[in-house]
């Protein structure tokens, strides 16, 4: 129970003099320039009784922390105002008696409206003239920050601070009815947790932390004293300031000598604090992205930031959003790995600067949770100065001659993500993997064998003449980058390993384009652009998508990151997302930080996926049947197993690498955010090693978990035996291989065999193949010997 510091014999009396002086001493003892005002007049009629008594007191904004996934490392701070609420038992003793010394010294005695020095204040401001004299306790100073806290329109926080009567009165009826209801203690602690300090620091809590870096039970009687001399005039006592230093230090004093008259020291112990030189150890708390941790970091905050904006959960519009994030006093444990992340920027900055034209964006995903690790570009997080420009000129033409600043090496723009005017960048190859998921979802195995040409005339309709199509025709005609390594029967192990464009572009037209686009919806790749989102969304037109399964859409490395990590997590795509932990102000768990996932796969379809994706980064399983790999170093190099695949545009205006493992994907894109058809060619020498050593780094304290192989009918389908047709003549082993049920061709160039010249050196593959796959037939050039494998290509 509240220990009352009054009899009721003084309540009723505070309360009878109020009552009386009503309509002129109280208002002119608060305001003697308007004692005889139209309040005087208005009090004579209404008694003091009358005004409102009920105050509803909403908590003051708080400040929203953000820490890394191990809830420890500080990775930014967010806030209105900075203040974080503390008990009153975790400020230092000394505080709370600095600021009953400094503010109001009677407050222990009386009901929260200093009766006698309301009355003194009156006789004072009446005869000196230009000397004033407040009034105020410490409770009716909370009233008032209480009232312009709780206001819900601008008017009302003016109502809450302007110097008129009306004011004055109503924060003494709120103030004694406030100390019916509270403790001294508790009306203490609320003063103490909403009291301005200056420099942006609000509450006790956020004031020791700016100017002394210390938590306020750890406060001196001289640290004590400057703060409670603050809140008078935060601006004029601000001892960061050249001018505001010495006044600082003659208002410590102050309130040090009136501890002595409290009795909270002794005069020794104020004569040894007065001695004691003011230094300001802290500095005004980072507010924002722009102010992270780490100077790398922004990017991710920005991410989460943008995450906060869309979630409902925080409040019906932006608007609402932004004010719970900076006032409602979070602690959010974000899904940013400091080992991912700092491994990302150190493997990026070890091959690029960051006032490249060139962006190396790398992102990282958890598989089965999707929460994102990191997020790290060659750019500095930070807007460019318009005063005193930094940025270069756009690297388009067209845009440089308008006098139209780049991205480098200030941006902060989501180039990681997408968002806002970044739609994406062509990922290239690394989109055959959406083509094999549609493949085996419709039942056709890995072991598929297509009779890969080049190049491939296709049914798919584009503009006449397009240099994208046959000559003299308006059909897709697609390429292999280096035939003499990419054409041949190929399989879904040899098509993803030597990454032939013309048997994905067939394997597509089978299953069909609307299929593959679907499947790489499902896996997480998100159509920013608005012409590519038209595209896909049309039933007819995705149809028709041929170089679909080439990567000519746009995306991120975040979205295809999250894709492969999909199809890592057994067929569970999990919504990306930058957060492990949210707690409210007061400590509850929600909701909204829990993984958002659902099976899009079947896990036998992701396997087979994955299963494939082996082999172009050097790695294989129980199953696989890896031949040739474009990036066949990368399993030495985790040192774990590993799926990917590496990806090229026309021109190599952008490359690309995606690789996983069952914990974590990591994506990279190597683009001219500022002008897509940039005549600079992006090398895979630049892109590749930041990707996979960061997986490396990521991974180092990670035990090596192993992929599922695939089973049953998706690994091999139902397989036939190809007749042996070795030394037939050409004809007649054509004829016997489409009577068994395969699609056969003829290689137009000859190999070494003891069989004689133009007979059949035997057929590719050979053995057993699955029904109804391709054959295609190798024919003898007579000079004895085997046939012999064409010689790896570059990357793809």
């Amino acid at each position: 129970m509240r220990k009352r510091d009054h009899n009721i014999l003084t309540n009723a009396a505070s309360l009878l003099i109020c009552g009386l002086l009503a309509g002129v001493v109280v208002a002119a003892a608060a305001f003697p320039a308007v004692a005889l005002s139209g309040l005087a007049a208005k009090a004579g009629a209404e008694t003091f009784d009358k005004l409102p008594s009920e105050l509803t007191v909403k908590s003051a904004p708080q400040i929203s922390y953000l820490y890394a996934s191990d809830g420890k490392t500080p990775l930014a701070t967010m806030y209105d105002e900075n203040r974080r609420d503390v008990p009153l038992k975790d400020v230092s003793p000394l505080m709370q008696q600095a600021i009953i010394a400094a503010e109001d010294k009677k407050f222990y005695e009386h009901n929260g409206v200093d009766v006698k020095g309301v009355a003194r204040a009156f006789v004072a401001n009446n005869s000196a003239g230009a000397t004033q004299q407040g009034a105020s306790t410490l409770t009716m100073q909370y009233v008032r920050l209480a009232i312009a806290y709780s206001a819900t329109h601008p008017q009302d926080v003016v109502a809450a601070t302007e110097d008129t009567n009306a004011r004055k009165m109503r924060e003494m009826r709120y103030a004694m009815q406030i100390t019916k209801e509270l403790s001294k203690d508790e009306v203490l602690e609320r003063y103490l947790n909403i009291a301005p300090f200056g420099n942006g620091a609000y509450g006790v809590f956020a004031a020791s932390q700016v100017y002394f870096g210390k938590h306020p039970k750890d406060l001196t009687i001289e640290e004590a004293a400057m703060l409670a001399g603050m809140v008078k005039a935060p601006s004029a006592f601000d001892p960061t300031t050249e001018g505001g230093y010495p006044q600082a230090v003659v208002r410590r004093d102050y309130v040090i000598d009136q501890m002595v008259i409290t009795g909270a020291i002794t005069a020794e112990q104020a004569a040894t604090a007065k001695a004691v030189e003011l230094k300001v150890k802290g500095k005004r708390a980072p507010n924002g992205c722009v102010a992270a941790n780490k100077a790398t970091w922004g990017f991710f905050c920005d991410y989460f930031y943008r995450w906060w904006m869309d979630q409902e959960t925080f409040g019906a519009t932006t608007y609402d959003r932004e004010r719970r994030l900076k006032s409602g006093g979070y602690s959010i444990v974000t899904s940013l790995d400091v080992a991912t992340q700092d491994a990302a920027n150190k493997n990026i900055e070890k091959r690029i600067k960051n006032d490249n034209k060139n962006a190396l964006m790398v992102a990282a995903v958890e598989p089965g949770t999707g929460r994102v690790r990191a997020l790290a570009v060659n750019r500095v997080f930070k807007l460019d100065d318009p005063s005193n420009p930094q940025n270069k000129m756009s690297s388009n033409p067209a845009k440089a001659r308008q006098g139209i600043r780049g991205t480098y090496p200030n941006t902060t723009n989501p180039l990681m993500t997408g968002g806002g005017d970044i739609t994406g960048y062509q990922a290239g190859s690394t989109f055959k993997m959406f083509t094999l998921l549609a493949a085996l979802e419709k039942g056709y195995p890995l072991a598929t064998s297509i009779n890969a040409t080049s190049p491939l005339q296709t049914d798919y309709i584009i503009e006449h003449g397009s240099p994208a199509a046959c000559a003299g025709t308006n059909k897709y005609c697609p390429v292999n980058a280096t035939p003499s390594w990419m054409n041949g029967v190929r399989n879904m192990w040899t098509g993803m390993g030597r990454s032939v464009n013309t048997y994905f572009v067939k394997l597509q037209e089978m299953v069909g384009a609307d299929n593959v686009i679907n499947a790489a919806k499902r896996a997480g790749i998100q159509f920013r652009d608005v012409e590519d989102a038209a595209r896909a969304d049309n039933p007819q037109g995705a149809k028709q998508w041929g170089a679909f399964t080439l990567g000519v859409s746009l995306t991120t490395p975040l979205d295809l990151a999250n894709a492969y990590a999909t199809l890592a997590a057994d067929g569970k795509y999990c919504e990306p997302i930058p957060v492990q932990e949210i707690r409210d102000q007061e400590g509850n768990k929600l909701d909204v930080a829990d993984p958002r996932c659902k099976d899009e796969f079947k896990p036998e379809v992701a396997r087979a996926a994955i299963d494939a994706g082996r082999c172009p980064v050097g790695d294989n399983s129980s199953t696989s049947r890896c031949d040739g790999a474009t990036a066949g170093g990368i399993r030495g190099v985790v040192k774990k197993p590993v799926s990917g695949k590496t990806g090229t545009t026309d021109a190599e205006k952008t490359a690309s690498l995606v690789v996983t493992t069952k914990q974590l994907a990591v994506a990279g894109i190597l683009a001219d955010p500022d002008w897509a058809q940039t005549t600079a060619r992006m090398d895979h020498a630049i892109v590749n090693p930041a990707v996979y050593e960061t997986l490396r780094d990521g991974m180092k304290d990670k035990e090596s978990k192993q992929f599922t192989p695939p089973s049953g009918k998706l690994v091999n389908g139902e397989q036939r035996s190809i007749p042996v047709v070795r030394c037939q003549d050409v004809d007649t082993a054509r004829s016997r291989l489409r009577a068994a049920g395969f699609d056969v061709s003829v290689n137009s160039g000859r190999v070494d065999s003891s069989c004689p010249a133009g007979t059949v050196a035997g057929t590719t593959p050979d053995g057993r193949t699955i029904r109804g796959g391709a054959v295609s037939i190798q024919v003898s050039n007579g000079r004895g010997g085997g046939t012999q494998s064409p010689s790896p290509g570059a990357n793809d």
